[in-house]
């Protein structure tokens, strides 16, 4: 009985795959004043994009992304694709008068994040909306500890701590894939990881990054492709191989403009690390963790209670009053990754209807992208450098 909210997504991999559940299912957890429709899905093969539709639940497939931001029938563009194609798809399908969801990070450069930033806030006074996709806001544990930090349960914020923690190229014979080349991914750990825990650590906090110290690494600097490419040198058993372009491993340390110290490490050669993330906060009056690995839980320590009772008290976050829960299951009974992306999506339906702008914006995408490049920058010079401040709009 609502009207319609008809979504184009451009890619159906990972997050495509991700995504799609998210529009799947919100409407069914979710009392909202807008209907998702899943109404096309873009990819470049035909073949391969006409089963992702079928699969995924999507009512009609192209190859073309521009008939998609071209259409009368599509309100809201969906961007999962890799990052060197974010900008061009964003921009076009603002100027379209389209809503968009585009996944982190934001762009491969900060002048395209800055020019999609500067889109989003003129398609704005045009009732047009623009997110980007930090979807681990939306666990409903990092969502509580951002309320107990804002309540001042903690206090001050002295420490943040945060890892993010993979291994899924630890072996030197995994191929060149495009998140390894430079012009596809923009960066590598630092980027595709080391993003979330950027935008988290200020999500929960309130504080944002203003001056960082650095170093990446990049481990094994070739890999084998799947195939020969001329130009391409060849291993000692034939194997031909390009160069790994982007960083294996990004380490931080870090100050916030609210006076805490920060350290940041995001690593794809964590031996025996799947999706390890971790945030954990120090105040003046306890302190606060959360790990991905256990992610209907958090960790709170009250310094202010009596001496004999302190210690780390584990919340099972999994009551109706906490955030997100009430549309789910009976306490006890754990959400998923895959949540994370049915509550983004269900707030940015709800913040379209309000006609308000959501969060993460892609100004406040443009601020992480800045860190990134930040980061970058003090790897290479050895210096402490500044994060540059975003400007609003004229």
């Amino acid at each position: 009985m609502y009207p319609d909210l008809r979504v184009g997504m451009v890619g159906y991999a990972f997050m495509g795959a991700a995504h799609s559940q998210a529009w799947r299912t919100v409407n069914h957890a979710f009392d909202l004043p807008l209907q998702a429709r899943m109404s096309v899905v873009c990819g470049r093969s035909a073949d391969q994009v006409a089963h992702a539709a079928t699969r995924l639940g999507w009512a009609g497939h192209t190859t073309d992304w521009r008939s998609l931001v071209e259409s009368d029938e599509i309100d809201l563009i969906d961007i999962c694709t890799p990052g060197d194609t974010h900008a061009e798809i964003a921009l076009a399908a603002l100027a379209a008068g389209k809503h968009v969801l585009c996944e982190k990070p934001l762009a491969n450069s900060v002048a395209e994040a800055r020019e999609m930033a500067a889109a989003a806030a003129q398609a704005q006074s045009h009732g047009v909306r623009a997110m980007c996709g930090f979807n681990y806001r939306r666990v409903p544990a990092v969502a509580l500890m951002r309320d107990l930090v804002a309540r001042g349960r903690i206090g001050a914020i002295r420490h943040v701590r945060a890892t993010y923690l993979q291994d899924w190229i630890v072996d030197p014979e995994f191929p060149l894939v495009w998140r390894l080349r430079k012009e596809i991914a923009g960066s590598g750990a630092l980027g595709d990881i080391g993003a979330h825990i950027v935008d988290l650590t200020q999500f929960v906090t309130g504080q944002s990054i203003t001056t960082v110290s650095a170093l990446t690494e990049t481990f094994v600097r070739s890999r084998p492709l799947p195939s020969e490419s001329a130009g391409l040198a060849a291993s000692a058993n034939g194997t031909v191989l390009g160069d790994v372009t982007v960083d294996d491993a990004a380490l931080f340390l870090a100050r916030l403009d609210g006076g805490a110290v920060a350290t940041y490490e995001a690593t794809r050669f964590a031996t025996g690390r799947k999706n390890a993330l971790r945030v954990e906060l120090n105040g003046a009056l306890g302190s606060l963790a959360f790990d991905f690995e256990r992610m209907n839980e958090l960790e709170f320590y009250d310094a202010t209670g009596p001496g004999a009772e302190q210690g780390f008290t584990r919340i099972l976050v999994t009551e109706p009053d906490h955030p997100y829960v009430a549309a789910w299951w009976p306490p006890g009974h754990g959400l998923g990754y895959e949540h994370s992306f049915t509550h983004e999506v269900r707030d940015l339906i709800e913040d379209i209807a309000a006609g308000r702008d959501p969060a993460p914006s892609f100004a406040d995408a443009l601020q992480v992208q800045l860190v990134l490049d930040a980061v970058e920058q003090s790897a290479a010079s050895g210096a402490w450098t500044d994060v540059e401040t975003v400007l609003e709009p004229a």
